[in-house]
C-alpha cells in the first residue's frame, strides 16, 4: 500500500481503497451502460455476427468508461486523482490537445 500511496501521491489508506473501489464499480457500470446503448443503436447478436458485435461493444465501453470514471471518482471523493488520471491517460493516447489550456 505504501508504494501505491507514494506513486499516486496520496496520503491515506482509505484513498487507495476508494480508488480500487472506483475502478471496480466503474468497469461494471460502463459494461452495464453499454448494453442499452448497443440496443438503442440496433446492435445485437441477432443483427450482427458475434465476431463483430462483441468487439464493437468493447469499443463502445471504452469511451463510456473514460467519461464516467471521473464522475464515479467524484462520488467517492477522489475526483482530483481521477481527473489527473484521465488527462494523463488520454494524453498518452494522443488526445492531449483536449487539455492544453487546463492547468
Amino acid at each position: 500500500m505504501e508504494k501505491l500511496k507514494e506513486r499516486w501521491g496520496i496520503e491515506s489508506n482509505w484513498a487507495v481503497v476508494a480508488i480500487f473501489i472506483v475502478f471496480a464499480i466503474n468497469g461494471s457500470f460502463a459494461a452495464w451502460v453499454a448494453k442499452p446503448v448497443t440496443a438503442f443503436l440496433g446492435l445485437s447478436t441477432e443483427t450482427l455476427s458475434p465476431w463483430f458485435y462483441y468487439p464493437l461493444r468493447i469499443i463502445l465501453i471504452f469511451p463510456i468508461y473514460q467519461l464516467t470514471l471521473p464522475i464515479v471518482g467524484w462520488l467517492f471523493g477522489q475526483f482530483k486523482f481521477f481527473w489527473a488520471f484521465e488527462k494523463k491517460f488520454l494524453s498518452r493516447l494522443g488526445f492531449g490537445f483536449l487539455f492544453k489550456n487546463d492547468a
